[in-house]
């Protein structure tokens, strides 16, 4: 079974709820998806957070990662960053229409742009059953 870690921001209601939304999707598609909100108690501290995500990362097959925001979020920066130094593949997607990239031709940081296997971008107002699809497809292509 592949291993998927997905990354993105989580500290708001809807981030966690679109978080989990696509994690059972992609359990739902076969896959094992290390969700970092579900795995990570607010009584653990920093240094604990970080060693399981990180055992995480290193046990995973490959990461799909959320690039929305004005910038992306710093923690899925690293850890892609990390998934890229493994030889890891990253799926990259952006569900955010504003553009905050720093060169022409990429809509978020070239450094996470540059480094994803594949990405996507979604026009606005995608609904929930055709970004599943175009992850599912993006992952399948990245792994072949």
């Amino acid at each position: 079974m592949t291993k998927l870690y997905l990354a993105g921001p989580l500290f708001t209601l809807p981030e966690q709820g679109f978080n989990a939304e696509l994690a059972r999707f992609l359990e739902g598609e076969g896959f094992e998806v290390w969700l970092p909100q579900e795995h990570e108690p607010r009584s653990s501290t920093a240094k604990a957070i970080f060693e399981m995500d990180v055992e995480a990362l290193d046990s995973a097959d490959m990461v799909v990662a959320c690039m929305d925001g004005p910038d992306p979020d710093s923690g899925t920066a690293w850890e892609c960053g990390y998934a890229y130094a493994k030889g890891k593949p990253i799926v990259c997607y952006r569900t955010d229409f504003r553009i905050s990239g720093d060169t022409k031709g990429a809509p978020y940081n070239l450094m996470l742009s540059e480094s994803a296997t594949l990405r996507f971008e979604l026009p606005f107002r995608t609904k929930a059953p055709e970004f599943h699809k175009r992850v599912l497809e993006h992952i399948q292509k990245a792994l072949a």
